[in-house]
């Protein structure tokens, strides 16, 4: 097997070993070939495919340390062909929440999910898609 290496703050190796150890894996390996598997086979499912879809996106982030806020500012705008509407809220002290509401096809679901996801200073990124076409699978 090849081995790959992946930078990663301290504090997430910590809980990634915890949750071997609670869960019953061998070791962080298994944990992170698993998860790897788990987010690439998100939007492989064949029935989702060539059908118009609906996305709701959910994104938590600290406004105060990072530059979150102006990245979801430009992927709106990057993809405006695909965001139907959008939603901005204040969450405690210093988190806001991004609401996205997608649609469109698989694909450009999920390369948005993909950027929001890589975005620096988000702490949560949910989604769900939701077929909207007449076509029954």
């Amino acid at each position: 097997m090849t081995v790959a290496s992946v930078s990663m703050p301290e504090e997430l190796l910590d809980r990634i070993d915890e949750f071997a150890d609670e869960h019953g894996y061998t070791g962080r390996s298994e944990v992170l070939r698993e998860a790897a598997r788990n987010l690439m086979g998100e939007f492989e499912d064949k029935r989702l495919e060539e059908r118009e879809l609906l996305g709701i996106v959910t994104v938590l982030f600290d406004y105060e340390t990072s530059n979150a806020e102006e990245r979801m500012m430009q992927l709106r705008h990057e993809y405006d062909r695909l965001v139907v509407s959008n939603f901005h809220s204040h969450v405690g002290d210093h988190q806001c929440m991004e609401l996205f509401i997608l649609e469109g096809g698989l694909e450009d679901i999920s390369t948005f999910v993909g950027k929001i996801r890589a975005t620096q200073g988000t702490t949560t990124v949910d989604y769900s898609v939701t077929p909207v076409d007449v076509n029954v699978a």
